[in-house]
């Protein structure tokens, strides 16, 4: 979108603060649209997007110094709460997008929450302070939010019911989070605490948004979600994973001087996160397919839950790759972290293939199973690959990692070709026609030159294309 459509699509405003007002809903049943228009990212979405490309560099770059079970369980405990607050702010632009001074200025407390969440998380399980302070942004941004979930409900009727017991839910998971602020607490049982904060808050957000609880309440108007606005922002959310890739190969120009091995592992990082982009938007290469929020209640869920371990696998595993670029060895934790961290995000990714329903009808060179079928048996091969490759230096581990996306895309690409492809299409209409008769291109009278600068004399006065084309400009 250039400048003139966003001026273009610029609507006065007559109110700095406006009344949320629900953008879709279910009316016994019934899909409900506020408008008709496609729902994309707002500008201000994508600023928050900004500040978690720094917050999950920030969450990797500890792990991949200290490779172990403990400090991997850190960077899960403190990724996992980050996410589930970008997830509320997802959900309220999904449901209440009024875009007025009160929404960005919410969007800036919870930002400058997380930025005091990021430079306190790390240090949560050394200090006390640190601990208290991440813990404290936290329950305040998630308050945050809660409370726009709440007051939101007073001023729409199609949501109340719902955003009412997600508030809710809300609240009481901050209440399960005091323990953290103890100095009395262990550091393992507020490590326990917060796997459950976050096992507690993936549950009832989908207990909230459920069928059940509609049926349950027996509700005549309940929360229905923007589906391309839904699969816009988890895309992006991956696209800022993928980012780890690169970020890291280039900063502080880790390659050196020239063709070296570090620009090896370099290029095969970029060549890696390009095939998983390239994967992920092909979802699960049907010609014809219902993507999983469409398909039912079940896989919707399973699509959003998906994005926690998707994206924190993904992000693991393209860190260590990317931090390889200077390394002439991995130590056996960043061994594992790559292999596991990229096998368990493609077999995820697999999961995410599967979601779909395929609506083919055999068109295509593979059925869907054995063409997405690769990404299984490729993370299976990624996961055992540290132990039974550990003889690898780094450039050749990365660059056999690099060797099985490829593989894996060029057979997800192929096998989606229809029946009867070739490799390159005829070239047949590359030379412009032969004209007969008369040139259409040689005015059949002499144009007035005087008045050469207007639009009415670019083509003959007799032409009747000459008033709609002057009528265009």
């Amino acid at each position: 979108m250039n400048c003139n459509e966003l001026q273009e699509s610029t609507k006065g405003a007559r109110y700095l603060i406006k009344r949320p007002k629900a953008l879709q809903w279910y009316h016994r049943g019934k899909l409900v649209k506020n408008s008709e228009e496609e729902r994309q990212a707002g500008r201000f979405e994508l600023f928050l997007d900004l500040l978690y490309v720094a917050l999950v560099a920030n969450f990797s770059d500890e792990l991949s110094e200290h490779p172990d079970r403990e400090h991997l369980a850190k960077y899960i405990l403190i990724f996992a709460p980050a996410y589930h607050i970008w997830s509320d702010l997802r959900e309220i632009m999904n449901s209440y997008y009024t875009d007025d001074i009160l929404q960005r200025l919410i969007i800036l407390w919870v930002m400058a929450l997380l930025v005091l969440y990021a430079n306190n998380a790390g240090l949560a399980d050394e200090n006390l302070s640190a601990m208290r302070t991440a813990a404290g942004a936290y329950v305040c941004a998630r308050l945050t939010t809660g409370g726009v979930f709440l007051v939101s409900s007073f001023a729409s009727y199609q949501h109340r019911t719902q955003a009412r017991i997600l508030a809710g839910f809300m609240f009481v998971g901050i209440l399960i989070a005091i323990p953290l602020f103890m100095e009395s607490v262990s550091i393992k049982a507020k490590a326990g605490i917060v796997a459950v904060v976050v096992c507690y808050s993936e549950t009832t957000w989908a207990l909230t948004l459920s069928p059940w609880i509609k049926r349950k309440l027996k509700l005549t108007y309940s929360t229905a979600v923007d589906i391309a606005h839904e699969v816009d922002r988890m895309a992006g959310f991956f696209i800022i994973i993928l980012g780890e890739f690169v970020y890291s190969v280039v900063v502080g120009d880790p390659a050196g001087v020239g063709l070296t091995p570090g620009y090896a592992k370099a290029v095969a990082t970029l060549v890696i996160a390009f095939c998983l982009n390239w994967l992920y938007v092909t979802g699960d290469g049907s010609l014809q397919a219902t993507h999983p929020i469409r398909r039912s209640a079940w896989t919707a869920f399973a699509f959003f839950l998906l994005h926690l371990p998707l994206s924190m696998s993904f992000l693991i595993g393209g860190h260590i790759s990317a931090v390889s670029v200077n390394l002439d060895e991995f130590e056996d934790g960043q061994r594992w972290l790559l292999g596991g961290g990229l096998g368990v995000g493609t077999f995820c990714l697999w999961v995410f293939g599967m979601l779909f329903r395929s609506d083919d009808d055999g068109d295509l060179i593979m059925p869907r199973w054995l063409r997405i079928g690769m990404r299984l048996v490729v993370a299976i091969i990624l996961i055992v690959l540290p132990e039974t490759h550990g003889h690898l230096n780094t450039t050749q581990l990365v660059c056999t990692v690099m060797g099985l996306f490829i593989v894996m895309t060029l057979w997800e690409t192929v096998g989606g070709l229809m029946k009867g492809a070739t490799i390159f299409e005829s070239w047949e209409g590359r030379h412009p026609p032969k004209e007969s008769g008369v040139d259409i291109e040689t005015p059949s009278e002499v144009l007035d030159d005087t008045n050469d600068n207007l639009a009415e004399n670019v083509l003959p006065k007799n032409s009747q294309a000459t008033t709609r084309t002057t009528e265009a400009f």
